[in-house]
């Protein structure tokens, strides 16, 4: 059977993928630790699952519209008001499954064959994936550790040309963690000002959990807000990761041709995550404090015990919940014949020998690192470290 070349030519989600290999290793009775995926341990708070359980009862059971509830809509607005200073209708916002999909649906409304999509390195995944999907080319702006993983306004100018569509990135990032103050953002404005023809498209997933200082969106800059998407969700910080419910605030011509696009994909999401979102977004979000002091506790033991691990070096991130240690002094190590010719080859070998699951670095575009995800326990954490530092004492 002749599968398509679309199909043929993408790749296998590289988180997913260690995070099978894990499963696979624990099935054999393996105790291994995941810090493959980002997915929060902690439990939906009490106050989003009773709002779910009245909308059952309460029969929210039929289809919803495709852009959401109105209701849900207006929560969302209020929401980007009072959180980011952004102003938005409920006719420019779109409630769909995931993030995710808010993504895939922005750059399905904007791409056509060969345009340009600018992405600071390291990127999340599933980017340059999408981007490729819609016919589109991914231009990768470099950074590194010695950047703290972030890019400057003479990078992002040089790397604007007549083919940019748009400028895509993560803040906080996954999977550095690396997060941009206002002054940076306001500095990559400036850039922006002199191209009118780039829409931003900025997926703030991550925002509530951020250590250093608050959020800010860059779409709240008067003069990028006309051609500025903003994407966030309920995944990560209200530990909501099942319940898929994503959404973007748009430009109306955005809006209206993702409305149209997901009409055809998925149709509206599913009514009670809607319901249950009302309730968590309505809040104020100090309600999710105990949640981002732990995952804060999580990064300081994190680095601290990392820091003991001899050839590795580490920045601090400000937000998310992710490590990348630079590992490329183990590359052509080798144990027992086993030579560690990149990350993905580290990768196998801490998950097969050591039983820690992480993601290589070149699944987002920075080759000489790892990814470790803290959103587990900080006896796992502890755990994983022993085991990552006894590991790669055995490469020569």
């Amino acid at each position: 059977m002749k599968l398509s070349q679309k199909v043929e030519r993408l790749a296998e989600s590289e988180t997913l993928a260690m995070s099978r290999l894990a499963n696979e290793l624990k099935d054999k009775g393996v105790d291994v630790i995941n810090m493959s995926l980002g997915e929060p341990d902690f439990n939906t708070p009490e106050f989003i699952k009773e709002a779910a359980k009245k909308a059952i009862d309460e029969n929210f059971s039929f289809y919803t519209p495709v852009p959401g509830y109105k209701e849900l809509l207006e929560t969302i607005a209020m929401k980007l008001k009072r959180d980011n200073n952004l102003d938005y209708k409920p006719s420019q916002i779109i409630v769909s499954t995931g993030a995710k999909q808010s993504i895939m649906n922005a750059l399905m409304a904007i791409i056509n064959p060969g345009d340009e999509v600018i992405v600071p390195t390291p990127f999340w995944v599933s980017y340059g994936e999408m981007i490729a999907l819609n016919d589109g080319k991914m231009v990768p702006i470099e950074t590194d550790l010695n950047s703290d993983f972030k890019i400057t306004a003479a990078q992002l100018e040089k790397a604007i040309t007549s083919k940019t569509k748009a400028f895509l990135f993560s803040n906080p990032c996954n999977p550095s963690g690396t997060m941009y103050s206002e002054s940076e953002l306001r500095a990559l404005g400036e850039v922006f000002k002199k191209h009118p023809e780039v829409i931003i498209i900025s997926d703030e997933i991550y925002e509530h959990i951020a250590f250093d200082f608050k959020l800010f969106s860059i779409g709240s800059i008067p003069e990028l807000k006309d051609r500025t998407v903003t994407v966030n969700g309920l995944s990560k910080g209200f530990a909501m990761t099942g319940w898929r419910l994503g959404f973007l605030a748009a430009p109306e011509p955005i809006a209206k041709a993702c409305v149209k696009i997901q009409g055809q994909f998925t149709s509206g999401t599913c009514s009670i995550a809607q319901r249950a979102a009302i309730a968590a977004l309505k809040a104020e979000p100090t309600v999710i404090e105990p949640m981002r002091l732990a995952f804060l506790k999580r990064r300081n033991l994190l680095m601290e015990l990392m820091s003991g691990v001899p050839h590795i070096q580490i920045n601090k991130p400000g937000g998310a919940f992710y490590l990348l240690p630079e590992v490329s002094y183990y590359f052509g190590k080798s144990y027992q014949g086993q030579v560690i010719k990149d990350s993905r080859d580290l990768c196998m070998f801490l998950l097969n020998v050591g039983h820690v699951a992480m993601t290589p670095g070149a699944a987002f575009g920075a080759p000489n690192y790892i990814r470790l995800s803290y959103a587990t326990s900080e006896a796992k954490i502890s755990e994983a470290v022993k085991r990552i530092k006894a590991t790669l004492a055995l490469l020569s």
